[in-house]
């Protein structure tokens, strides 16, 4: 996974699928952002969703095309979903990770029971 720019990664630290703001993950933890390339003040942004089916991918988009355009330096940002990569849990940041808790594989919890309990406490 490319690193992005500081600027952008700072830029972008206040754009939240709507998913996921209530807890306070942006897109970049989220690991949305899959690059930020600029050239001659055009930037190119190329994002990935969690789904598909995202209902909220255009408003998405939108802002991070409107928070790129207001660095300096850019005077026009385009914004792309790209489709050959498949956005995955390892994308996120360890924070989004620790507040999202998603639960392991059934396969790899043998006593489901002492996971429940133990995870209630």
């Amino acid at each position: 996974m490319p690193e992005l720019p500081q600027w952008a990664s700072r830029a972008l630290s206040g754009v939240y699928d709507p998913c996921c703001k209530e807890k306070g993950i942006s897109v970049v933890e989220m690991g949305l952002v899959r690059s930020v390339e600029v050239n001659e003040g055009r930037a190119r942004v190329e994002l990935l969703l969690t789904s598909g089916w995202c209902p909220f991918a255009a408003r998405v988009l939108t802002e991070v095309r409107e928070r790129i355009e207001e660095q300096p330096g850019i005077r026009e940002a385009e914004v792309e979903v790209v489709w050959d990569e498949v956005w995955t849990v390892d994308r996120l940041s360890p924070r989004a990770a620790r507040l999202l808790r998603f639960l392991p594989p059934p396969a790899e919890v043998p006593d489901k029971a002492a996971y429940v309990e133990r995870e209630r406490r």
